[in-house]
């Protein structure tokens, strides 16, 4: 950066007139102040200023050069300070993927409590039910809830289990169910982030069943499927919490309690970053902190 710091020598003894100045404020000797100068002179090949006992002034060649590059300076002056306040912890832009339901209930007391402490950081929060690329889509971060991480692209941080449970209707016969061999596939809601069919894996501890859901209908929002449910529409398997206020209110039944599907993970996934920038990290670090607060919430 010899360059830059030579053009910022230049640019600001242009705006003072003051070579000692400049030296003051940049806390050099005046001796190197000079020297720069004259290394830049001698490298355009042009006299900048013109010195004399009393006062420092430009020349009409170096007013030009003044004029020409200060706006491309001070671009370069914005890029270094932009990079410099995204790699500060209280600093910079946060861009956060999650879903639904999850930034509607519990994201927001989180991010309220995380301003509070980092008033300067920017936060864009992005709302969407299925997959995010979070690589293409630009984002710092997203907020999971699925099934064992398998991308090779990102890195994770588990979080929390997130149980699961098969529900329908109370007065359907599908609650009166002891086997999921009971359960033909139309009757089967499937949840998946691309509308497509879901494989259910249930086990009772001893034996394992595999149902394909989803061949009638599949929906990429966790609530159309508990209403559809409690509808009488068929079976669906989901988060508790999503379907927590209609287990309470008798609108759903928890249905073959028995067989248990495998549980969901409460994830944080990243960019392949090497590190961590720091305000990711300390936004990180609050979140796990105070998402226990929401276990009952979640689970």
């Amino acid at each position: 950066m010899n360059d830059y710091k030579a053009l910022r020598i230049f640019l600001l003894a242009a705006e003072k007139r003051n070579f000692a100045q400049v030296a003051r404020e940049l806390n050099m000797a005046p001796a190197a102040i000079t020297r720069t100068i004259a290394a830049l002179e001698e490298e355009l090949g042009l006299q900048l200023f013109v010195r004399t006992t009393r006062q420092v002034s430009l020349t009409t060649d170096g007013a030009i050069f003044a004029a020409q590059i200060q706006p491309a300076f001070q671009a370069l002056e914005t890029a270094r300070k932009d990079i410099m306040d995204a790699h500060k912890t209280d600093q910079g832009r946060l861009r956060i993927s999650a879903p639904t339901w999850f930034g509607k209930a519990v994201l927001p007391p989180i991010l309220t409590g995380f301003r509070k402490l980092y008033p300067k950081i920017n936060f864009e929060i992005s709302l969407a039910d299925g997959f995010v690329n979070i690589l293409d889509q630009d984002f710092d971060l997203a907020i999971r809830i699925s099934s064992t991480p398998s991308d090779k692209f990102t890195i994770w941080r588990k979080v929390c289990v997130i149980p699961r449970v098969l529900v329908a209707a109370p007065g359907s016969r599908f609650a009166a169910m002891d086997h999921p061999g009971e359960l033909a596939p139309d009757e089967c809601l499937a949840y998946s982030g691309e509308s497509r069919r879901e494989a259910w894996v249930l086990s009772d501890g001893s034996a394992t069943v595999e149902i394909s859901a989803g061949r009638s209908f599949s929906a990429n929002n966790g609530d159309v499927l508990a209403d559809m449910a409690a509808e009488g529409a068929g079976v669906t398997l989901l988060p508790r919490f999503h379907v927590a206020a209609h287990l309470q209110a008798g609108r759903l039944a928890h249905v073959l309690p028995r067989w248990s599907p495998p549980d969901l993970w409460l994830t944080l996934y990243y960019p392949p970053y090497q590190a961590l920038p720091p305000r990711i990290a300390a936004f990180s670090k609050y979140f796990e902190q105070h998402v226990p607060a929401y276990m009952s919430v979640l689970q």
